[in-house]
Parts: C-alpha cells; sequence; structure tokens
C-alpha cells in the first residue's frame, strides 16, 4: 500500500509518499524516533531507551505495519500499526506516529494516521485505540478528534511530562 499527498490533495510544503518502511529506512526512521523519546513529552517509552531496542519495539510483523513518509529519500516521519491485544482482542488496532519536528506543520502526522487507518481496515480490524495520547499533547488530542476518534477515558496523573509534572493519558478509540 502506498500512498502520495500530491494524489490526496494534502496541503504541505512539497509533495512526499507513505509507503511501508524497509531495513534501510532505518536510519531516518531512528532520526525521526530519538529526538521525540529523548525528550519524553508525547511517548511513554523510557528516555533513554537504545537503538536497538527501539528498533524492536518500531518494526512490526504482519499483520502489524511500520511505514514511512519519504520525500526524495528522506524519512519525514514514520508509523507503526498492530493488535491492541491478542487473542480476543486482536481485532482492534493500535498504532503510533512520530514526525520530524523539521516536518511538523505539513500535514504529514494526519497523513500517517489515515494511511495506518486504511491499513488496519485492510488488514481486517474492526477498531482503532489508542492506548496512551498525553493530553498534554494538545495538537495530536485535537488531530485524533478531527480525524473520528473519541476520548474513552483519561487515566489521571498517569504520565510523568519532564517539564509539567503529572498528567493524564487519554484512551482514544474509533470504528474502522
Amino acid at each position: 500500500m502506498r500512498h502520495s499527498n500530491s494524489e490526496a490533495g494534502t496541503p504541505s510544503a512539497a509533495s512526499y509518499e507513505i509507503r511501508p518502511a524497509q531495513a534501510s529506512d532505518w536510519p531516518g526512521i531512528w532520526a525521526v524516533l530519538e529526538p521525540v523519546i529523548r525528550a519524553g513529552e508525547t511517548f511513554t517509552w523510557d528516555r533513554d531507551t537504545a537503538e536497538e531496542t527501539a528498533r524492536s519495539k518500531w518494526f512490526k510483523e504482519a499483520p502489524g505495519l511500520t511505514f514511512v513518509a519519504v520525500r526524495d529519500g528522506e524519512v519525514l516521519g514514520t508509523g507503526e500499526l498492530h493488535a491492541n491485544q491478542g487473542g480476543g482482542g486482536s481485532h482492534v488496532a493500535n498504532a503510533g506516529y512520530m514526525v520530524h519536528a523539521d516536518h511538523g506543520g505539513q500535514g504529514i502526522a494526519r497523513a500517517l494516521c489515515a494511511y495506518s487507518l486504511a491499513a488496519a481496515r485492510d488488514a481486517g480490524f474492526k477498531a482503532m485505540q489508542f492506548n496512551a495520547v498525553v493530553e498534554s499533547n494538545v495538537r495530536a488530542v485535537g488531530l485524533w478528534q478531527s480525524m473520528g476518534f473519541r476520548i474513552l477515558a483519561t487515566i489521571p496523573e498517569a504520565f510523568q511530562h519532564p517539564t509539567l509534572g503529572y498528567v493524564g493519558l487519554h484512551v482514544m478509540y474509533q470504528e474502522l
């Protein structure tokens, strides 16, 4: 599955393509992931996560998928999709996305999310659930709501933000 933002009319500074990630994309993916992980403001990963640990967590096996937004060979953002739970809960997808700070505001996160929703439907998932959307990440919360996700619950003080202290984590959901 491939998607070009220029085909979909997504606003951006220049066109980019979203496609499944390849092993050769890892250096570019790590360049996106590492600053986000180290900042510790939006993902529940340990801030000192080693590169190999991050790689093993980010790359998913089918029916999961890891994907990238690329322009001229440069990874602008990345996403991953997988079953939220095993067994009887495996029909609900979960996903995560990260965009390089230099490429924010170009519609890349929206396009990555749209790509994952389509891929989840194609893989037979019935819904998508985000388990831990940091409530202080208001830009992401608003974006996911604009894409049809609703907040089911907020776990108070479930995330220790490096500058804001304890903030809530939203559980967000949408049927596919």
